[in-house]
């Protein structure tokens, strides 16, 4: 995010959930009762601090966090959580938010949450159905004027490549790898390790001093000498120097290999963008200027041009929202163009809590 916010790229984080059950990770902040009976208010703070290094935006849709069920079997969920509320209204929700930024680019967890944490998979789910529903003129009609983003993405985050990578990397130095537990199969772990389809991987090596810095600005939710923490910053900028992500659905063309989640929709005209999504939505809409007071390109908050992100809130992973998806806005100096209502091309637009991320140029 850090990387696109640097270059001109609107980014919105959108978070679900408020972490109010996710758990103390950092010892130094555990057992004591002040933080225990104020965790949502924390971890809004923590939230603040975090939007602020990266510079991105942020936004809550307001669900309460599931918690983490553990046991077999496991406990029921809690009542009122945001796995158990219904679908359609974390869409609705979300749906308003894309409308309002209009990103080109949205980015969230994949099918199984990263790893399974019920807020991870709902925020997924949600991210997808918000993909086509935001477009749709007859689908909450309440939520503003229909927009498309162009691109979704799912956060790949520890692949078994990288994984491996940076523990032979670890190794062959001398080095203590905090991967060890988990090639023995532990599952003590870092949760995401799946190997995707084709990942695509954007450089951002010289972000990761910013990207550790927000992290740790989540104080309750990351132990500064756990694992993540163990890895020298000179080996990563050597061994993978990207973050990672599968690209799930595209109104545009791209060449392959893509090292830019902006792939396609930089460098071509609005003329050439509406006509992609035109195509893949199955009819098309015609396009009015926008007023000189605001540009009319999307931006986003999933992770792309103007970037939004959305997620709800548990301890653990690094970014600067809980649960989210990232919608990524237009990149600065791109001309922005206004749909009529109905449009398929109106839109805009991460940390343990569960959140996508839109993003627009």
């Amino acid at each position: 995010m850090a990387r696109y916010v640097d270059e001109g790229v609107e980014v919105l984080v959108v978070t679900c959930t408020g972490g109010e059950r996710g758990s103390i990770l950092n010892p130094a902040l555990k057992d004591r009762p002040e933080i225990e009976a104020n965790i949502a208010e924390i971890r809004r703070h923590e939230m603040d601090r975090a939007r602020a290094i990266l510079g991105v935006q942020q936004s809550w849709l307001g669900f309460v966090d599931s918690g983490l069920p553990e046991g077999d079997p496991l406990p029921p969920l809690p009542e009122g959580c945001f796995a158990l509320t219904p679908v359609e209204e974390g869409v609705r929700r979300l749906v308003a938010e894309i409308r309002r930024f209009r990103p080109h680019v949205i980015t969230t967890y994949d099918e199984n949450g990263g790893y399974p944490h019920p807020d991870h998979v709902r925020c997924h789910e949600i991210s997808v159905a918000a993909f086509d529903a935001a477009a749709d003129p007859d689908a909450f009609q309440e939520a503003g004027e229909p927009w498309q983003p162009l691109k979704l993405y799912y956060d790949v985050g520890f692949s078994v490549d990288k994984m491996e990578a940076l523990h032979q990397a670890m190794i062959s130095r001398g080095l203590e790898s905090p991967f060890e537990e988990w090639r023995r199969g532990a599952r003590s772990g870092p949760a995401t390790c799946a190997r995707r389809r084709s990942p695509r991987r954007v450089s951002v090596a010289d972000w990761f001093e910013r990207r550790d810095a927000a992290l740790l600005a989540h104080a309750t939710q990351v132990d500064p000498n756990g694992w993540f923490f163990a890895m020298p910053l000179d080996i990563q900028r050597e061994v993978w120097p990207t973050e990672d992500f599968e690209l799930a659905r595209s109104l545009v063309d791209s060449q392959l290999p893509e090292d830019d989640l902006f792939a396609g929709i930089r460098r071509r005209s609005p003329r050439d963008v509406r006509a992609a999504a035109g195509r893949c939505c199955g009819h098309r809409q015609r396009v009015r200027a926008r007023s000189p007071a605001r540009s009319a390109w999307p931006s986003s908050c999933c992770s792309a041009s103007r970037a939004t992100s959305c997620s709800s809130r548990c301890p653990g992973i690094c970014a600067a929202s809980a649960k989210t998806s990232r919608l990524t806005a237009r990149p600065a100096g791109m001309p922005r163009r206004q749909l009529r209502p109905g449009s398929p091309h109106r839109s805009r637009c991460r940390m343990r809590l569960s959140r996508m991320r839109l993003s627009r140029m």
